[in-house]
């Protein structure tokens, strides 16, 4: 029934964040007609929350070396917000996309359902 996801990021600097995917992130695409890019991504994975606050949506890049795929796109010219946050479930950080929105880096400690059949 369900053959993918799509996620979209709206932003004021769309060509400056393609261009982290494509040149920083390495991300394959394909283009939909006059340059506008179709990022491939990695297999992903969604899990559900309960929240006592309103309800949302976050999209997170994993990773298996937190501090090594901080180092690498800051090589890149690609910053991270903050501090690593250390939670039970896993270590966070922010990728900085230009025009301001940010994206989570995370780097789970629970087992990932990559892989596994749909």
């Amino acid at each position: 029934m369900i053959s993918g996801v799509h996620a979209v990021l709206f932003s004021h600097e769309a060509e400056q964040v393609r261009a982290i995917f494509r040149d920083a992130l390495g991300f394959s695409s394909v283009d939909a007609g006059d340059g506008w890019l179709i990022f491939a991504l990695p297999p992903a994975e969604l899990s559900v929350h309960p929240t006592d606050n309103d309800s949302s949506v976050e999209l997170h890049l994993l990773c298996d070396d937190l501090e090594a795929t901080i180092t690498e796109l800051g090589a890149k010219g690609v910053a991270c917000s903050g501090p690593i946050a250390d939670e039970d479930w896993g270590r966070l950080t922010y990728l900085e996309l230009p025009g301001g929105p940010k994206l989570g880096l995370y780097e789970p400690k629970h087992p990932a359902s990559l892989g596994l059949p749909v």
